[in-house]
């Protein structure tokens, strides 16, 4: 073949000699230089540097050999060598993505190749002192229950706890009024158990209701304390379905004692008011926690959780839809065990009485006789406890057993506060004198 060397191949390649015939196909071949075949060209040497190529595919050269060539003809035969390397090369890339897989989904789990493990106490025992909030709320949470009351008109939720093992369920009066005329009364225990319950007995004056359920097995009576042994900054838990929400546990201490307090009134006629010389408490006490125990450090119920004081409100019955403010109110036990034990077993329970009239427009300190009753009659009735102790018209009684009485509502709430039999000393204001009688307390229906 004819044709100008490329360069830098003259340094390997001998001259071309033109015209010379070619060898045929049975010649012996030379051993270094072998001529080409007819109009075949010529291959060239390829220079090293930018010309030079590397085949992982080819056959290694031999010892001595020149310099790789490039060829014009077709590639040589691959041959099972290269189709074992292509697998290997196949089955290591799958591998590889099998291992980075796994690696990326142990980083993406656990935040890299060291894991990082946060700090955590051991788990330690459930049980807790029997003094602890959380250890007064294990022993008296089985004895609560949750009240929803149904009515013709009205409806609502309230609380209860366990009085016997006969069923016997104490709560608000308010509570249970919307099922008063044939209502119905659903009783849920803290384990989620419902039974249906019906009304024995319900006293508006004490705003005291009792329930009882049947068919109920396994009732867990809760302890009653004694109201006359609190002391101002006792620790308290009170227990009840704030807002239906129930087993709800809230804690603080007796803020005070003998508070007069009267709620409801919504009648008009003065005939749902409750009169309470309650337990003063900022255990928070809420829409639904009516009726449900107030009780002391060792899960006794000392009080019954009926009314608070709302910003602007004034006292009310905590069926409203105020929240606490930190004063809540409580029925004492001592008078609300009376109670519940008369509407056991009569279904109604008396009032301890003076049988007098008070003057209800009077402002001045202490609470005044009125001239005549309501009806016109004798504002001291002929006979009754007030006029045997020698208790007249216009006198204004200013204190009950040497504690100072500020209003009516006051005398009537401390009054409530005793037992029919009961004996109390009164100090009166008459004519400008102060005097002290002794009166002993009379029965009058609820």
């Amino acid at each position: 073949m004819n044709g100008t060397p490329h360069p830098g191949a003259a340094a390997h390649q001998s001259p071309q000699q033109p015209h010379q015939p070619q060898p045929s196909h049975h010649q012996p071949q030379p051993s270094h230089h072998q001529p080409q075949p007819p109009h075949q060209p010529q291959p060239q040497a390829v220079a090293a540097g930018h010309w030079q190529q590397y085949d992982p595919w080819r056959a290694p050269q031999g010892q001595g050999q020149g310099p790789l060539l490039l060829s014009d003809g077709p590639a040589p035969a691959k041959g099972p060598r290269r189709g074992r390397l292509f697998a290997a090369a196949l089955v290591l890339a799958l591998v590889a993505g099998a291992v980075g897989g796994g690696i990326g989904a142990y980083m993406e789990r656990h935040g890299g190749i060291s894991t990082v493990e946060l700090p955590q106490a051991d788990a330690g025992p459930k049980e807790r002192p029997p003094g602890s909030v959380a250890g007064i709320a294990a022993s008296a949470l089985p004895s609560v229950v949750t009240l929803h009351v149904s009515g013709d008109t009205a409806q609502g939720t309230g609380t209860g706890f366990v009085l016997d093992d006969k069923g016997h369920i104490l709560t608000n009066n308010h509570v249970v009024e919307p099922a008063a005329d044939g209502g119905e009364v659903s009783v849920t225990f803290s384990g989620g158990e419902v039974a249906k319950g019906r009304v024995v007995g319900r006293d508006s004056g004490y705003d005291l209701a009792v329930v009882k359920v049947s068919g109920v097995s396994g009732l867990k009576p809760l302890p009653l304390g004694n109201s006359d042994n609190v002391q101002v900054g006792d620790p308290v838990v009170a227990i009840g379905a704030p807002f239906d929400l129930s087993n709800t546990v809230t804690s603080g201490i007796i803020s005070a004692k003998e508070r007069p307090i009267t709620a409801g009134g919504e009648e008009g006629d003065g005939s749902d008011v409750s009169y309470v010389n309650a337990l003063q408490t900022d255990a928070p006490i809420n829409p639904g926690n009516s009726g449900g125990p107030l009780v002391d450090h060792k899960a006794r119920v000392i009080g019954i959780n009926s009314a608070i004081r709302s910003a602007g409100n004034g006292s009310e019955l905590d069926g409203g839809q105020s929240g606490s403010i930190g004063l809540g109110f409580a029925i004492p036990i001592n008078q609300a065990k009376r109670v519940a034990e008369e509407l056991i077993n009569t279904g109604k329970a008396t009032h301890p009485v003076i049988e007098v009239t008070l003057d209800t427009r009077y402002t001045g300190d202490g609470a005044r006789v009125a001239k005549q009753s309501a009806d016109g009659g004798p504002a001291v009735s002929p006979g009754g406890p007030g006029d045997k102790a020698g208790i007249e018209p216009g006198d204004v009684i200013t204190e009950v057993d040497g504690e100072r009485v500020h209003s009516g509502e006051e005398l009537i709430v401390k009054i409530r506060s005793r037992r029919p039999g009961d004996r109390l000393e009164l100090t009166l204001e008459r004519a400008g004198d102060e005097r002290t009688i002794s009166l002993e307390l009379g029965a009058a229906g609820g």
